[in-house]
């Protein structure tokens, strides 16, 4: 009996103190939406911290973007949510509107923030919302270096190029290989051409601009470059236009720095270079050009902010930034990483930053949403040959306001 008391208090003794050894491990969660090679980087980095801090259990999860500002926005009202939430700026306009997400000057001091180039940081309506951890998430033009010796630099030269590259080399009357791809069906992706004709999406309040002559223009070119110059596949999604410049089959593409770790991958001898100028304006192409990162949750507890706010500041590190670089060619928002051999000896890297410097910044308004909704229908309208551009223009323009109507309601 004596013993067995003796065995219990022993093993009383144990757990106070492994409990006071071990104490109970402190919980971050965080949402994004990194496409693949992004994610293996994040899921190393958050391995390592925990090495590092094996009081912190960090959940890394997954969202499509659009699932992800939903499952937000809807978790976060009702008080719950990660954390920490990555995705591109454009979220933040409709995060502030919620009040859902933290301004981060009222954690970060200003000797941490002056770290980053300013284009790395989000601030909104007098507060900063977002810290980037690369700069850019914008479209530039990849060609297959075996197979476009020297790349274009006007439109002109681009369709020349293309047409001698698009070719049905067995006589079946198949295309095998094609002079351009991209995923022309989605708005975004048709940004850089409606800019190329000196047109925008809304003006300096939010108000869609979308039925104009630059519209129009851009508008038949591109249905052009599939139809009349006969360059590009009848149907291209980004799945296709990624095969086959993959496969080798495409000699130029229009994709962004997510898609760069890919073609090293599939063993694509490639280069990057900005998307051609166009004659008639003569303007560069302007991709909307936006930073992809971080903020915080504002539902997130005194006593853990200080965990979460570490934490945040080892993603955004010199250290994780030049991880990303090294394997996806992202453009860092750390001033030292900037700094580093790895970004300025990389000449695709430095190629990016070439056609970032003519891109334009994605607004981060809620106004955006209502207005990529609206461009989305007619735009393939024109594409699927049922509506003229001049209707398309104005149609876009209608549809756009009418969205941002019932969303303001």
């Amino acid at each position: 009996m004596k013993v067995t008391r003796l065995v219990v208090a022993f093993l009383i003794f144990l757990f106070i103190s492994c409990s006071k050894d071990n104490p109970e491990k402190v919980r971050i969660v965080i949402w994004h939406q990194k496409p693949p090679g992004e994610r293996e980087i994040l899921e190393l980095a958050v391995k390592k911290y925990m090495e590092d801090h094996p009081n912190v259990k960090i959940v890394v999860l997954y969202k499509e973007t659009e699932e992800l500002r939903s499952a937000y926005i809807i978790s976060a009202i009702a008080g719950k949510g990660p954390d920490l939430v990555y995705g591109p700026s454009d979220q933040i306009g409709p995060f502030e509107l919620l009040k859902i997400v933290k301004p981060l000057e009222e954690v970060f001091d200003s000797s941490f923030l002056n770290q980053f180039d300013p284009r790395g940081l989000l601030w909104y309506k007098g507060h900063l919302y977002q810290i980037g951890d690369q700069i850019g998430n914008h479209l530039f033009l990849l060609y297959n270096k075996e197979l476009v010796k020297k790349p274009p630099k006007t439109m002109g030269e681009l369709i020349q190029i293309g047409k001698e590259l698009t070719k049905d080399f067995d006589g079946d009357g198949k295309i095998d290989q094609y002079g351009l791809v991209w995923n022309y069906t989605e708005p975004f992706f048709f940004i850089p051409f409606l800019t190329g004709f000196g047109g925008w999406v809304m003006d300096s309040l939010g108000n869609p601009t979308l039925n104009t002559e630059a519209t129009v223009e851009a508008l038949k070119f591109v249905r052009d470059l599939r139809d009349k110059y006969k360059i590009v596949p009848r149907e291209c999604d980004y799945n296709t236009a990624d095969a086959l410049f993959k496969e080798g089959r495409a000699g130029m593409l229009i994709n962004g720095p997510w898609s760069i770790g890919g073609y090293k991958k599939a063993g694509v001898k490639f280069g990057i270079t900005r998307i051609p100028k166009v004659e008639s304006t003569g303007l560069w192409p302007a991709p909307m050009v936006s930073i992809k990162g971080y903020s915080i949750n504002v539902n997130v507890d005194e006593n853990k902010l200080p965990y979460v706010v570490d934490l945040f500041k080892y993603l955004v590190s010199a250290e994780v930034q030049l991880e990303l670089t090294k394997s996806l060619g992202t453009i860092p928002t750390n001033k030292e990483a900037l700094k580093n051999e790895i970004v300025a000896n990389d000449p695709l890297v430095q190629a990016s930053i070439w056609q970032a410097e003519v891109g334009r910044p994605m607004p981060v308004v809620p106004e955006l949403r209502a207005i990529w909704d609206a461009m989305r229908p007619y735009y393939q309208a024109v594409l699927g040959g049922t509506i003229s551009p001049e209707d398309a223009a104005l149609g876009m323009q209608k549809l756009a306001i009418k969205k941002i109507e019932e969303m303001n309601e």
